[in-house]
């Protein structure tokens, strides 16, 4: 049986000087319900993480708020030194119980973060740090200039953005080179297509979080349904390659605690849709969204 990989997802420069495979890992599902405590096994969650590197992947992307700090423990437990792997980490969020998610700008705050997640991931700087929200209730230019401080010492490779505007990128632009932006987007969420369309003209990678959503497309026989079972594949592995076709400078980065479901979505990777398959997913997605949004 041939092992999956993400080789045929194509390679991307982060910022210019790290180059990566497209299709990443997204290390939030390796915690507990609501992404609050410790994984229901936890030995599968490590399993999983240690199945990155072998299956290709060298793009992870975690955060100090996944557990809290439950992810950043495991993966430096089951791939530190991450020898030929980034590992994307994000701060701005606190946690008061499952699925609670408040975002915190102050500067002293994001520095903790960014101190913190260094000591977790056992890293003497971070390759790419994202402020996981900007906080409303803090001064926007405070939390930009501590964050060009943490650059300018060190202590931060590259910076990202989570969702954010295009207004909202090139404001931060004046404080430093904004290098990835992380947004909601999949075939049926699009609300972001002007901010990808400007991350492309850049070449700003565009992290797309949810990527596998398909909807109402997903139901059995329908056109997606159709075009999976024509390529051998599942709805969800369908979704995921239109994202990867989407755009050049996409870094999807599906995730999951179980091995079965990781190979899965790596296998994604090697589906070829052809352009009229890409543009009738395309169509039938915007209608969707639009009717979701009427």
């Amino acid at each position: 049986m041939t092992t999956p990989s993400v080789q045929a997802s194509g390679t991307f420069m982060l910022g210019g000087d790290i180059p990566v495979k497209r299709l990443g890992f997204g290390a939030m599902r390796v915690t507990g319900k609501g992404i609050w405590g410790e994984p229901e096994d936890r030995d599968e969650a490590i399993r999983v993480l240690r199945r990155l590197p072998e299956l290709g992947i060298d793009f992870i992307d975690t955060a100090d708020s996944y557990g809290p700090y439950v992810s950043e423990d495991l993966l430096r437990e089951a791939l530190h030194p991450y020898t030929n792997i980034v590992i994307a980490t994000k701060g701005g969020l606190t946690r008061h119980g499952p699925d609670i998610w408040r975002p915190v700008g102050h500067p002293d705050y994001l520095r903790q973060c960014v101190l913190m997640s260094m000591r977790r991931l056992g890293v003497e700087r971070i390759d790419l740090w994202q402020l996981h929200r900007i906080d409303n209730r803090t001064e926007r230019a405070a939390q930009f200039r501590v964050i060009a401080d943490m650059q300018a010492e060190g202590l931060i490779r590259h910076v990202g953005l989570s969702e954010v505007s295009v207004a909202d990128i090139q404001e931060a632009q004046d404080y430093f080179p904004v290098v990835s932006v992380q947004n909601l987007y999949n075939l049926v969420v699009r609300g972001s297509e002007d901010v990808l369309d400007y991350c492309a003209r850049k070449d700003i990678a565009f992290i797309p979080w949810f990527p596998l959503a398909a909807g109402g497309l997903a139901t059995e026989g329908s056109v997606l349904d159709g075009i999976a079972k024509k390529l051998g594949a599942t709805p969800s592995q369908v979704a995921l390659a239109w994202v990867l076709k989407r755009s050049p400078v996409m870094l999807p980065i599906p995730g999951t605690g179980k091995l079965k479901h990781l190979e899965e979505n790596v296998a994604a990777a090697d589906i070829t849709l052809s352009d009229e398959d890409f543009a009738t997913l395309d169509e039938l997605g915007r209608k969707e969204w639009e009717s979701r949004r009427a």
